[in-house]
């Protein structure tokens, strides 16, 4: 069975809607389209490793895309080979509908883990903000519905599923959306100011905002596997205390830890968290 399409990983640090934008019709991307079409899944590892591997799986943020895994999948080592998710409606799959709700993205992702992950022994999901919820989700469908369970679960920056969603970002005008993308980080107010970026970066965000802050979720839903919940500690998002709660979603053993910065902090802390990633992957393999 084929694999993802091989995207090599941008230079930089993880990248915000409008890093995508500039993006969207790049060399790797070009390619990435006319090898898979509107496949969910992308390679980021420089080569599929050898047999013995662990498979990483990435789920981005709101607003997000494959790109924003790029030096976390440079880090975390030769023996692993990671993939990400790529949503509809954006870079390469920019012509197609955005998605509004988490199940419904679920649903159309699910598919193509199932084929993924077939005749993979060892594989960890990672998530995050928008993508920790997605990740849980599909952890819960993968075990329900095939009998599969990811070694472990990584939920980044983001509340546990139970907890309220008190979020209205997606309610805002588009001026108080450019502003909140601002404080957030990572999205310079010169391509905010271009309309044509402008309406692009929005019409993303926003969805994805829809989708994360509509989203409800099952009474005491958990997964069996392992969850590793890290955070920024000055994530606005996400305290050490709010990630805490990651604990009763899962039956496995849990872990929360925090690292230096905000919101996106994975951008300065590439190398520890593929640290923590191989760490509590094989110990969760081992054991």
């Amino acid at each position: 069975m084929p694999g993802p399409p091989l995207l090599r990983p941008s230079e930089g640090s993880c990248e915000s809607p409008c890093r995508q934008a500039k993006l969207t019709d790049s060399a790797d991307l070009r390619k990435a389209r006319r090898s898979m079409g509107s496949s969910w899944l992308r390679r980021l590892s420089a080569a599929a490793p050898e047999n013995g591997s662990h498979t990483l799986i990435c789920f981005p943020h709101a607003g997000g895309s494959v790109l924003s895994f790029g030096p976390l999948a440079r880090r975390v080592g030769a023996e692993y080979d990671v993939l990400a998710v790529q949503y509809p409606g954006r870079q390469d799959r920019r012509h197609e509908p955005l998605v509004g709700s988490i199940p419904d993205l679920v649903d159309g992702l699910l598919p193509a883990m199932v084929e993924a992950l077939a005749g993979v022994e060892n594989f960890s999901l990672f998530g995050h903000s928008m993508g920790s919820v997605v990740a849980f989700e599909v952890a819960r469908r993968l075990e329900q519905e095939s009998g599969v369970a990811p070694s472990v679960l990584f939920a980044s920056g983001r509340r546990a599923p139970s907890a309220p969603q008190t979020g209205r970002v997606h309610l805002l005008n588009d001026r108080d959306l450019c502003e909140q993308l601002v404080r957030f980080g990572g999205t310079p107010t010169a391509l905010l100011e271009d309309p044509e970026f402008r309406a692009m970066i929005l019409s993303v965000v926003r969805n994805d905002y829809r989708a994360i802050e509509t989203y409800e979720c099952t009474p005491g839903a958990m997964v069996e596997c392992p969850i590793v919940a890290l955070t920024g500690d000055r994530d606005p998002d996400a305290s050490l205390a709010d990630i805490e709660a990651w604990r009763a979603h899962t039956s496995g053993s849990f872990f929360a830890t925090s690292f230096p910065g905000g919101h996106f902090f994975i951008d300065a802390n590439c190398g520890p968290i593929a640290q923590l990633i191989r760490e509590h992957s094989s110990q969760a393999v081992s054991s």
